[in-house]
């Protein structure tokens, strides 16, 4: 009796416990994706400043951070990144240059819980 009691107790607190949890859980994945943005666009900013300015272009990628573009690029004093940047999530960063939120920059966006680029749960650098 008292076993059922105590085991009663325990699955009432973890009710009202678990929810809050699992809440905190998506808000710390998207604080992790806006702070690994962040440190993308400073890794941009590094190349920018060792080209000129002049970002990568979006048909570069973020590739060209990690591995210097086939040909002669005297510029290139990378790598600006040691590997392909990931969400929180497992899906790859996009990026467009120019942006089309920043059109004066470049756009890096999370595709968000969903896994999908383009809908109202992206998490990009437009975004303070």
């Amino acid at each position: 009796m008292e076993v059922l009691l105590v085991l009663g107790i325990l699955g009432i607190i973890m009710a009202m416990v678990v929810p809050r949890i699992l809440g905190r859980q998506k808000g710390a994945y998207e604080d992790v994706a806006r702070a690994s943005l962040s440190g993308l666009a400073d890794a941009l900013k590094l190349y920018a400043l060792d080209h000129a300015g002049d970002f990568p272009t979006t048909a570069q990628g973020l590739q060209v951070l990690m591995r210097k573009p086939s040909g002669k690029d005297p510029a290139w004093k990378g790598p600006y990144l040691e590997k392909e940047p990931l969400d929180p999530w497992g899906t790859a960063i996009a990026y467009r240059f120019p942006g089309t939120r920043n059109t004066d920059s470049f756009d890096v966006s999370s595709a968000g819980p969903d896994r999908i680029h383009g809908n109202q749960d992206d998490i990009g650098n437009w975004q303070k």
